[in-house]
């Protein structure tokens, strides 16, 4: 049976979901009925997450959510993913399992950032030997098929910037989650229509968990995924990235024409504000790693906003970016890149401009914006 997708322009078979749908359902169920014993389970053993000058919670959280998601995502796979010997698989899992233990490690007894970054670096590197690579930048910038140096190096750093990114966004109910589970659903699609459906199975797999864990994540939060779930989460969403530009470069009749452009999109929010951040940390003499107050969520906090709020704002903003690179698919790479910056840079402008107003001009703000859409409302 086809469906027709007229806003997207997509015309895919949904039989061929099948098995990816069940290790979603899989996934989800799993996920959402180990959540509450596990719950108990981390007060029992006191493994908190401290609220700290930098944290927006205020009481401690039970963290290591991340591991149920990882339960389900696991429980998943070995039901309904077709193992066969491949190195890819092989050096896919082994990176999954390592990293939820590294994670493990960190959410309990917060290890140091340059062993995290070291382990990183090595199982990005073991991903890129095993052949998960991007190889070819279909015109962007003039560059076509890449040699095999840059090739590691751009991918090496690509899994390693992603995966932090996605680290360090999740700092609000929800949010890490929420952009994850839409970012998951996306690159399931698109995989699955480029035929790949092993990797379709495997973003299903993990949105279903992810979308169980919310239950329990969003404001007020009983449980956080911590680095155990973030740097999974990250790492996956990277991998599938790197994957779906390069199935798709080889591809005759490709999908989609500018896949390194769709592929940042994705991975657009939590990127764009990882290298921001970065950047002005580095611009005041201080180290990037400094723990701070200037993330996008902690701008919208500042502003006003509630925690629900400032999540739905920014799965509202991804969930436009990804409807926008898709449909920026017909004009030139660099134009896209240079209308997706540009988009971001005025977003970040106007929230600072929001963090930084009194108390008076933001209630006149506020009473402003409600009257403005109360008149749309009459209107209509």
């Amino acid at each position: 049976m086809k469906n027709l997708f007229h806003l997207l322009q997509i015309d895919w078979s949904l039989y061929e979901y099948k098995f990816p749908l069940l290790a979603f359902l899989t996934a989800f169920s799993v996920t959402l009925i180990t959540i509450p014993p596990a719950i108990s389970l981390f007060k029992k053993w006191g493994f908190y997450d401290i609220p700290e000058a930098r944290k927006v919670h205020t009481s401690p959280i039970p963290t290591l959510g991340g591991i149920a998601i990882i339960a389900g995502l696991i429980i998943a796979i070995l039901i309904w993913f077709p193992f066969k010997y491949n190195p890819v698989h092989i050096c896919f899992f082994f990176s999954i399992i390592i990293l939820s233990i590294m994670g493990v490690m960190d959410d309990i007894r917060d290890l140091p950032a340059r062993y995290k970054f070291v382990l990183q670096i090595s199982l990005a590197s073991l991903m890129a030997v095993s052949g998960v690579r991007i190889t070819n930048l279909e015109g962007l910038f003039g560059l076509y098929q890449l040699p095999l140096y840059i090739q590691y190096t751009i991918t090496v750093l690509a899994i390693v910037g992603i995966t932090n990114a996605f680290n360090l966004i999740d700092g609000i109910d929800g949010l890490a989650g929420g952009i994850g589970f839409m970012s998951l659903v996306t690159l399931g699609i698109f995989h699955g229509l480029n035929h790949n459906i092993h990797l379709a199975l495997i973003a299903f797999a993990l949105a279903g968990g992810i979308l169980a864990f919310l239950f329990f994540n969003f404001n007020p939060a009983r449980i956080f995924m911590g680095d155990t779930g973030s740097l999974v989460l990250g790492f996956i969403i990277a991998i599938l990235c790197v994957r779906l530009i390069q199935s798709n470069s080889l591809m005759e009749n490709p999908v989609l024409p500018h896949t390194p452009v769709f592929a940042l999109g994705i991975v657009l929010i939590p990127v764009f504000d990882t290298l921001r951040v970065f950047a002005v940390r580095i611009w005041k003499g201080k180290s990037p790693f400094t723990a701070d107050q200037t993330h996008i969520h902690h701008w919208l906090s500042k502003a006003g906003f509630s925690h629900p709020a400032i999540t739905r704002v920014i799965c509202f903003l991804h969930g436009f970016i990804l409807l926008e690179v898709f449909w920026l698919q017909g004009v030139k790479q660099e134009l896209a890149i240079a209308l997706l910056v540009t988009f971001m840079s005025i977003v970040f402008i106007l929230l600072k401009y929001l963090s930084a107003l009194n108390p008076e001009k933001k209630l006149l703000l506020t009473n402003f914006l409600k009257l403005f859409s109360k008149t749309i409302a009459d209107k209509k």
